[in-house]
């Protein structure tokens, strides 16, 4: 595969056209599959000045997406002057955020104005009791729910509910969680747990399997996105109504990665499953210019390898936590 030298692409080839950016690493939910980790110090965490220098630079190097995660990104009080800031850059087709949904109900629509143009809220279950066992004690369920019921009236053109499926948590209610996202416009999503915290995993052809059984009838459809999930649609449906697998442990898709990562303190990530990061804030405080910034995320590019291998029993002890990777 050729690659234009002006953009972006690791060692296999891919190019990278998708960048998630980390806005923090706190979060007011401690979700046990997330492994929770020490906060940051605030100082040490992008500025709004550097996300936008970084979104710039991004652009110019072929990057057509940027998702902002965290953390939870809705805890920067900066949040909509970002979003801003790294809409106005040149190259940049679409900003996308994932968050919990419990400060939604106010953000939804400035955030649509101000340039997202995707939202994916997370929601593992609708039952209070399970969501504080899953989420922690600053889980609140009517929030995420009034988050989500924002997002449907902002109008958001691509809006996705995600669930990860956690083994002897949820898995009884995949059902119910489809026809709720449905009903409000949403597309569900399940995603595998991966190996960063703690939880049962449920593989995806059991979540398949489990959706079948709760009276959802999917079959194959070609749709796809920016990201790795495949999608499925309910048989019959008109108009189409679809359901979303990512399964980045049992259905690998390195082979089609288009992604890197920013953490929260600055850090390049060319994978998640790498115990790799190159701190790109440490440079831009230290005065690099752009050309220095893009050789460094070039480098990391360089040495990404083929694939994760997330799966390994020893990747537990060299895998980064996700909070503040942004999954």
């Amino acid at each position: 595969m050729s690659c234009n030298p002006s953009t972006l692409a690791d060692s296999q080839g891919r190019s990278i056209v998708y960048l998630r950016l980390s806005l923090t690493d706190r979060c007011n939910f401690r979700c046990e599959y997330c492994s929770p980790a020490d906060y940051e110090r605030p100082g040490s965490l992008l500025s709004r000045p550097e996300i936008a220098r970084l979104g710039a630079l991004f652009g110019r190097l072929g990057v057509r997406r940027i998702r902002l995660t965290g953390g939870e990104p809705t805890l920067r009080g900066d949040l909509v002057e970002i979003v801003r800031d790294l809409a106005a850059a040149p190259g940049i087709e679409e900003i996308a955020l994932t968050t919990n949904g419990h400060r939604l109900s106010d953000l939804a629509l400035p955030l649509r104005r101000a340039g997202v143009g995707s939202v994916n809220v997370s929601l593992d279950t609708l039952d209070e009791g399970r969501l504080l066992g899953i989420s922690g004690r600053g889980a609140r369920l009517a929030d995420v729910l009034a988050g989500i019921d924002a997002a449907a009236r902002a109008s958001f053109p691509h809006f996705k509910v995600n669930t990860v499926v956690v083994g002897g948590r949820n898995e009884d209610e995949l059902g119910r969680l489809v026809r709720y996202a449905w009903d409000r416009g949403a597309t569900p999503r399940f995603i595998e747990l991966m190996p960063f915290g703690q939880g049962v995993p449920v593989p995806t052809a059991r979540v398949k399997e489990l959706l079948a059984g709760q009276g959802v009838r999917l079959v194959a459809d070609p749709k796809s996105g920016w990201g790795p999930a495949h999608y499925m649609r309910e048989e019959g449906s008109l108009p189409a109504r679809y359901v979303g697998f990512i399964g980045a442990i049992t259905e690998n898709f390195c082979d089609r990665c288009n992604r890197a990562r920013i953490a929260a303190d600055g850090g390049f990530q060319a994978c998640l499953g790498g115990d790799s990061r190159h701190n790109l804030r440490d440079l831009m405080r230290r005065g690099a210019s752009d050309g220095e910034l893009e050789a460094v995320v070039r480098e990391a590019l360089r040495l990404k390898g083929p694939r994760h291998h997330m799966e390994a029993p020893e990747a537990r002890l060299v895998l980064l936590p996700m909070m503040g990777i942004g999954g």
